[in-house]
């Protein structure tokens, strides 16, 4: 196997970052999972992405706005043609404490 890449030094660092408290058999195995992420990140790395446009999103979509218009009247007295009750264009409810 090749040389450890995440030292004990750097364990013990992410253990008070990420305010762990690990058993050294989970500290071990933590570590070996960390480096098989690096390794796989180094595998990455060795991709071909010169000409790759960066994407943004996955989707082709983009958002689609609407003009700020106004489509209808005032419905005010439509709205309260529906209340129980009403005073002075606003509906009338019960006092509540």
């Amino acid at each position: 196997m090749s040389a450890r890449k995440i030292d004990d030094k750097i364990m013990e660092n992410v253990e008070i970052l990420a305010q762990l408290k690990l058993e050294p058999t989970e500290r071990l195995e933590v570590q070996t999972e960390m480096e098989k992420i690096l390794n796989y990140v180094e595998k990455l790395n060795e991709l071909d992405t010169d000409d790759v446009e960066p994407l943004v999103h996955i989707l082709p979509e983009v958002n689609v706005f609407r003009e700020d218009c106004i489509t209808n009247e005032n419905g005010q007295k439509a709205t309260l043609a529906n209340a129980p009750r009403q005073k002075d264009g606003q509906f009338k409810v019960p006092k509540t404490i």
